[in-house]
């Protein structure tokens, strides 16, 4: 039986790319053999969803993967973001990793720009939870055990006060019609800490709330 091609997760620590991993092992097509994430090297956090970086650690620990950090400097120009990503793939394809997989589910633009940046590269890039519909799968993420807090809220998109909330039943009940049920928008991140993708629950708290850059910031904290 020929061996199952070896895969990279692209990791933001948010519940889609979770998602993900539980769909990628229940799959079995593809071994995953790490968790790819980019961390701001000023804050010490994931890029984005603002999440400290010990606590992505101990998601790495907990889905028992290493943990692939590619550090960007803050503010990251676009051209440094994609040479630090391209060094990352291709380490990647020197130790023979054939894909990365990424959490996206809709967004046209966003799957053909990765698309393009891995094209030639010997990395072939697979989305494992593309084209599922949000609200269905946002409640069966939840039903599945999925625990996550909202770390980022965009106020343009959506009310601050969703930023260091459980995403929930409630939460989903109270988003907006003009929300993705998933955030897919960019109107909210977040930060899985329970699910069927790990090995134990990882304890939290959620701290400060701040504006900051024009969003909503959560600080999620061991707890």
């Amino acid at each position: 039986m020929p061996a199952k091609p070896k895969a990279l997760l692209a990791w933001s620590s948010g519940k889609d790319s979770a998602w993900s991993l539980h769909v990628l092992r229940q799959k079995g097509e593809v071994e995953v053999v790490g968790l790819l994430t980019t961390i701001n090297e000023t804050f010490d956090r994931v890029a984005m969803h603002a999440v400290r970086r010990e606590l992505v650690e101990a998601q790495a620990a907990a889905a028992g993967l290493p943990l692939w950090k590619v550090p960007i400097p803050w503010p990251c120009p676009n051209e440094v973001y994609e040479q630090r990503m391209a060094e990352a793939v291709a380490k990647a394809r020197s130790e023979g990793i054939a894909q990365i997989a990424f959490g996206d589910l809709f967004l046209e633009d966003v799957r053909q720009y990765r698309v393009n940046k891995l094209t030639g590269t010997g990395v072939e890039p697979i989305f494992p939870v593309w084209g599922l519909p949000t609200d269905k799968l946002a409640r069966e993420m939840i039903a599945a055990g999925v625990e996550t807090v909202i770390t980022c809220v965009d106020p343009k998109q959506l009310d601050p006060k969703f930023a260091g909330r459980a995403f929930d039943e409630k939460l989903l009940a109270e988003l907006p019609p003009s929300a993705d049920p998933c955030g897919e928008k960019g109107e909210f991140h977040s930060f899985c800490h329970a699910g069927p993708m790990y090995r134990a629950r990882i304890p939290i708290k959620v701290g400060e709330i701040v504006e900051r850059d024009g969003f909503r910031f959560a600080d999620v904290l061991p707890a």
